[in-house]
């Protein structure tokens, strides 16, 4: 079986689609990963076949423009001004994307299409393909629930404004889907009942833990909640002596591990300011993570307290640390946990708020403040809670035990592998 996996967005939303693919390699299907060019040489690390979609979405979010819009300083008219000119680049680029989608899977021919949330085309070829389109979400709330918003609304408002926010983002997808056909200029005419129709009845994934999100009792048998999937790999140790040497000093304290990943901010420089002034008044050894640039090191800071990396294997890492603040990417959010680590996020775009608030719900940690908001004063005290409240810690690791046991690989191979023309 010929099978393409399509991903647009950042590195944590290859990680799922990457672990997936190692699955179907190994199982004799030939795979092609689809996402943006700049994650080529992480297909080709995995050994697996690359079709590029581009550099543009990504060169968009790493522009002043897109950090000032997904990180900058809370509300206000300069963040709505970057909103909106991110929009507007955004038409071409998305006009772009859609086309190399097409494409790739015209030119593929497919028996499945894999695909995230952000891809628009494989909803548009499975109108015409029933069964072998399958949605993988590693964020919750994208279908409907009871007691919570679509994701993109992001709180609970009660049964009927939360039943009224999914109807509100399946209308935005539905004229999405249409603005992409006119684009591509079918022959046949599409109608909004039938794009209706195939978006809430294609089969869809999330690769979540049920400890994390269990599957609401009243979803169809086509939405299946099938677990965290990591990609099968040797646990590399980090080529750094210091780092090392840090770990080792501070074996018996409780040693932070803080990261923003693939997110960058307009800010870097002040946000690490605020997080090295909190650490140095606490004594707070901490493992800091500039990752993207969304952390900064800075010519002085106290060695003796904090160490700067650039790169570092979280498998190696979360084991030797106490706790860690990081963004709230949902893979990040998984192997935080499933290390027993007390977590704190410090949300930067939509999908981080649900996992902020996740991460508080299960006992695993304080409630965090969004990028743009923090200060010294407000969060300190969320890092000492972090620190100082052991219940924290033990729920962590609770936690990963549960986690530990669960095993839906062969429950998504058969998802994946069964033609399925829907509910």
């Amino acid at each position: 079986m010929k099978i393409v996996l399509l991903s647009i967005g950042t590195r944590g939303d290859m990680e799922p689609f990457l672990a997936i693919a190692e699955m179907l390699r190994d199982k004799g299907h030939r795979v092609v990963c689809a996402f943006p060019e700049q994650f080529a040489d992480l297909v080709a690390e995995a050994n697996l076949e690359f079709a590029s979609l581009g550099t543009g979405f990504i060169d968009m979010l790493e522009s002043d423009v897109g950090k000032t819009a997904l990180g900058g300083k809370g509300a206000g008219w300069r963040k709505w001004r970057a909103n909106l000119k991110l929009a507007r680049q955004s038409t071409a680029i998305n006009r772009e994307l859609v086309c190399r989608q097409r494409e790739i899977v015209e030119d593929e021919d497919p028996d499945r299409v894999i695909y995230n949330g952000k891809a628009v085309y494989p909803v548009i070829w499975g109108l015409a393909h029933r069964g072998q389109t399958i949605l993988i979400s590693p964020v919750p709330y994208v279908h409907r629930t009871k007691d919570h918003a679509h994701v993109a609304f992001n709180g609970d408002f009660g049964p009927f404004l939360n039943k009224l926010t999914y109807s509100l983002a399946n209308f935005g997808m539905v004229v999405t889907v249409k603005i992409t056909a006119r684009w591509l200029k079918l022959r046949r005419r599409i109608g909004c009942k039938e794009i209706r129709h195939a978006l809430l009845t294609n089969r869809s994934v999330y690769t979540i833990s049920p400890c994390l999100f269990p599957k609401p009792v009243d979803w169809h048998r086509n939405i299946e909640v099938l677990g965290y999937h990591g990609r099968s790999q040797r646990i590399r140790r980090p080529e750094s002596a210091d780092l090392e040497g840090f770990l080792h000093r501070h074996r018996n304290d409780r040693i932070l591990f803080i990261t923003f990943g693939s997110m960058t901010n307009p800010e870097p420089e002040a946000k690490t300011g605020i997080i090295l002034d909190i650490l140095g008044r606490h004594k707070i050894p901490a493992v800091i993570n500039t990752a993207a640039g969304g952390l900064v090191k800075p010519d002085r800071f106290d060695s003796d307290f904090v160490c700067f990396v650039s790169q570092v294997p979280y498998d190696w890492i979360f084991p030797r640390v106490y706790g860690v603040i990081h963004h709230g990417g949902s893979g990040t959010t998984h192997l935080a946990l499933r290390h027993g680590c007390a977590t704190m996020v410090v949300p930067h775009v939509i999908d981080q708020f649900i996992w902020n608030g996740v991460i508080h719900g299960v006992g695993a940690g304080p409630r965090g403040i969004r990028i743009g908001r923090i200060t010294s004063k407000n969060l300190e005290p969320k890092v000492l809670e972090l620190i100082h409240d052991a219940s924290f810690k033990r729920r962590a690791e609770d936690l990963a035990r549960r986690m530990a046991r669960e095993d839906f690989e062969e429950e998504l191979m058969q998802t994946i592998e069964e033609e399925n023309h829907g509910v």
